[in-house]
């Protein structure tokens, strides 16, 4: 019998379920996701406190986990199996929608969205409650991938192909978030996002390719044709 997974339909969450024993290797089909963990959390800010939380949307199977530190860590996702795996590397796992989060207003010091902005089909509802959730002089940290055709092109058609890319059928591109878009909501709840855009250090990652390497850093750049990453501060008022 094959163990292959089943065929999905772009962006079918099951996936995550059926692919949920690869989260941790760092050469199988969420490797990518490894990279961007790592520069997600470099926008993290310290700590404040022993009290200090942090909201880990879209959390799949915790790998930011490794880059947090002296937060309560807790991860929202709807893949239970992914949750189950989070809760191995100290996330405390809620199973809830991203676009109702089952918390009162203000209570996380940052709220993190890696890689999961462009799959939710509900952008505005998901935003308004990542931020509803942040107090007030907390920080938001995104990560996500535009609507252009060279995001359809490197990230899909091309990315879905290549070691380290996602698996196929992970996204649907018509969910595929402009930057401008999303600035637009974020300044709606009371943040100014910055954005710069993020991709592999090029020799990295022809040596992971060769597989000479099992990691590989991802380095700003200027452009946001396809991948990129935002940060901001929640007004004291909104």
């Amino acid at each position: 019998m094959s163990s292959r997974p089943p065929r999905r339909a772009p962006n079918d969450l099951r996936q995550y379920d059926d692919l949920a024993e690869e989260w941790w290797d760092p050469s199988g089909p969420f490797s990518a996701l490894h990279w961007l963990a790592r520069a997600r959390a470099q926008l993290i800010p310290p700590a404040h406190g022993p009290g200090a939380q942090l909201l880990d949307v879209g959390c799949g199977g915790g790998l930011l986990a490794p880059h947090v530190h002296g937060y309560r860590h807790v991860g929202v996702d709807l893949s239970e199996r992914g949750l189950a795996i989070a809760a191995e590397h100290g996330v405390e796992p809620v199973h809830a929608d991203v676009a109702a989060l089952p918390f009162e207003d203000a209570r996380f010091d940052v709220v993190v969205a890696g890689e999961i902005l462009e799959h939710v089909p509900d952008l505005d509802g998901t935003v308004a409650e990542a931020l509803r959730v942040l107090k007030p002089g907390g920080t938001f940290v995104c990560d996500t991938i535009n609507a252009t055709w060279f995001a359809r092109l490197t990230l899909v058609t091309i990315g879905e192909r290549v070691r380290g890319g996602p698996p196929p059928a992970c996204h649907d591109a018509a969910l595929f978030v402009p930057p401008t878009r999303l600035q637009a909501l974020c300044a709606r709840h009371g943040v100014a996002l910055a954005v710069h855009g993020l991709r592999p250090a090029a020799r990295q990652f022809l040596a992971f390719q060769l597989r000479r390497r099992t990691d590989v850093e991802m380095v700003r750049t200027r452009s946001l044709a396809a991948l990129y990453q935002g940060s901001g501060i929640k007004a004291a008022t909104t």
